[in-house]
C-alpha cells in the first residue's frame, strides 16, 4: 500500500471510531447502529429513520429526484471539510502526507472497488462522475458516430437521458429516433417488441432507461441488451433511478455502458454518480475532458475521470453513503423498498378512484409509483397530501403524482397516505 493510500485508510478508519465535531451535536452518528439485530424488523427500520435528520413530524416522498443524506454521511463530509481547512499549512498532496485534494486528478481505487462489487464489474470499468447526465454525455460525446447512423431511445426518457443523443443528431447528422412505450407497461416482450420495431440496419445505439423515471417501471434490460448485442448495437443504460433501489449486475445484463445518479437510492451526496464501461468497448471511448491521464490505457475508468479540481469532502461523503448501505446490506435495503413499494400499490388497487400509470407487474415494480386520482389534478393532490398530513411526494405533469419510497419510510406514513386518497373519492 503506498503511502498516500495508507495515509488515507488510516484517517478514514479514525473517522469512524473516533468523536469528531458534528453537524448535529446532539447526535452521535455512527455504524454502529446498524449492525444491531432487532426481534421486530419494524424496530430496524424505526431506528434506521432516527439515522436521518428529517424533521419528525414530516414525510419525504420524493426519493426518486433526490434522496435526503445520512446524518452519518453529512458528518464525513463536514469533519473532511474541517479538518483539513483547519490543517492546510501541514498537507502536501504531493509527497503522500494529504489527502487526495485535487480529486479530478486521483484515481480514487478503494471507492471504485466499493462500487464494483455492488455493480458487479473491475474497479477499472468504473469513473465517478457528477451525475447520471455527465455519464451519458461522456458515453455520447466520446462514441465515434458519422452522418446517418441512428440513435434509439424511448419516449419515457428523462431530460438527462435524451439530450446528449439529440445534440449528437444535430451536431453529426445522426437520425435520433424514439420508440413509443405503453402506459402503463405490463408486459417485458411488448416493451422489448416496441424497441426493436424501430431498430434498422443504421441504428448504432440503443440508449434506454434501466428504470423509467416518471412512472418507476423496471425495463427488461437483459433481454434488450442481449437482442441488440447479436445486431451489433451499442447499449446505453440510464441507471440514474437504480443503484440502491434495485440489483444491478452490469456483466448479468450486458449492457456495453450503464450510468447512474447516486444521490437518489443509495443517499449519496449530490455529485456521487458513476459510469460503467465494458473493458471490450472503453478503448473506444474518447475522453470528453482532457487532463494529465486523458490517454491512460492501463485504466479507461480513470482515464474519464480526469476533470480537474473537484470537491474531496463530497467523495469522502459518497464513500460514507456507500459504507451506509453496505453495513444495512444489499439485500435487506432493496427489499425494504420492493416492499414498501408493493403496499403503496396494493392500497391503491383497492381504491376505483384511483389510476396507476406505473406497471402493476410487480416484477417490473419497485420503489417509485406514478398514479392518478379522478377528480383532482397532480399539483393539487400533492397540495392536499401537504396541508392535510404533511406528506411530500412530487407531483409529475398535471394529473399525476409519483410516490417514491425509500428504507427512512414506514407502513404507518404510507397508510395515512393512502387514507387522503381514500377520503378524496
Amino acid at each position: 500500500m503506498n503511502p498516500r493510500r495508507k495515509f488515507l485508510k488510516t484517517t478514514s478508519l479514525a473517522a469512524v471510531s473516533t468523536p469528531f465535531l458534528s453537524f448535529d451535536s446532539e447526535k452521535n452518528w455512527s455504524l454502529n447502529s446498524l449492525q444491531k439485530a432487532y426481534n421486530n424488523p419494524e424496530d430496524y427500520w424505526r431506528m434506521i429513520r432516527k439515522q436521518f435528520p428529517l424533521k419528525e413530524g414530516q414525510t419525504y416522498f420524493n426519493n426518486g429526484t433526490m434522496g435526503p443524506t445520512p446524518g452519518y454521511v453529512i458528518d464525513q463530509i463536514m469533519h473532511h471539510m474541517m479538518h483539513y481547512n483547519k490543517e492546510a499549512a501541514t498537507i502536501d498532496y504531493k509527497n503522500g502526507s494529504g489527502p487526495e485534494l485535487l480529486s479530478g486528478y486521483f484515481p480514487y481505487e478503494d471507492l471504485r472497488t466499493k462500487l464494483s462489487k455492488i455493480v458487479n464489474c473491475d474497479f477499472k470499468e468504473l469513473s465517478l462522475v457528477q451525475n447520471a447526465t455527465f455519464g451519458m454525455n461522456y458515453v455520447g460525446m466520446g462514441l465515434d458516430l458519422k452522418s446517418g447512423d441512428e440513435l434509439l431511445n424511448t419516449d419515457q426518457e428523462h431530460g438527462g437521458g435524451f439530450a446528449a443523443w439529440q445534440l449528437l443528431a444535430k451536431r453529426k447528422g445522426c437520425i435520433y429516433k424514439q420508440a413509443k412505450m405503453p402506459v402503463p407497461a405490463n408486459d417485458p416482450q411488448e416493451i422489448v417488441d416496441v424497441i426493436f420495431r424501430e431498430v434498422t440496419p443504421k441504428t448504432k445505439v440503443i440508449a434506454i432507461p434501466h428504470i423509467v423515471s416518471g412512472y418507476g417501471t423496471v425495463m427488461p434490460v437483459k433481454a434488450i441488451c442481449s437482442e441488440a448485442r447479436k445486431r451489433g448495437i451499442f447499449t446505453v443504460l440510464d441507471g440514474a433511478q437504480c443503484v440502491g433501489h434495485v440489483k444491478v449486475d452490469v456483466k448479468e445484463i450486458g449492457c456495453d455502458a450503464y450510468y447512474s445518479s447516486l444521490h437518489k437510492w443509495l443517499l449519496a451526496p449530490a455529485g456521487s454518480g458513476l459510469l460503467y464501461l465494458n473493458k471490450d468497448v472503453s478503448p473506444g471511448i474518447w475522453s470528453t475532458i482532457a487532463s494529465y491521464q486523458w490517454d491512460n490505457q492501463e485504466d479507461h475508468g480513470f482515464r474519464l475521470m480526469q476533470n480537474g479540481t473537484g470537491n474531496a469532502a463530497l467523495l469522502a461523503g459518497y464513500d460514507a453513503a456507500v459504507d451506509f448501505f453496505n453495513t444495512v446490506g444489499q439485500e435487506r435495503w432493496l427489499g425494504r423498498i420492493k416492499e414498501l413499494g408493493s403496499y403503496l400499490r396494493s392500497g391503491l388497487r383497492e381504491m376505483p378512484h384511483v389510476t396507476i400509470e406505473s406497471s402493476t407487474n410487480e416484477e417490473m415494480a419497485a420503489g417509485i409509483t406514478t398514479y392518478g386520482v379522478a377528480g383532482i389534478s397532480g399539483p393539487d393532490l400533492q397540495k392536499t397530501m401537504w396541508e392535510k398530513e404533511k406528506l411530500q411526494p412530487r407531483s409529475v405533469g398535471d394529473k399525476n403524482i409519483r410516490h417514491s419510497v425509500h428504507i427512512y419510510n414506514s407502513k404507518e406514513e404510507i397508510d395515512k397516505a393512502l387514507d387522503v386518497i381514500k377520503g378524496l373519492g
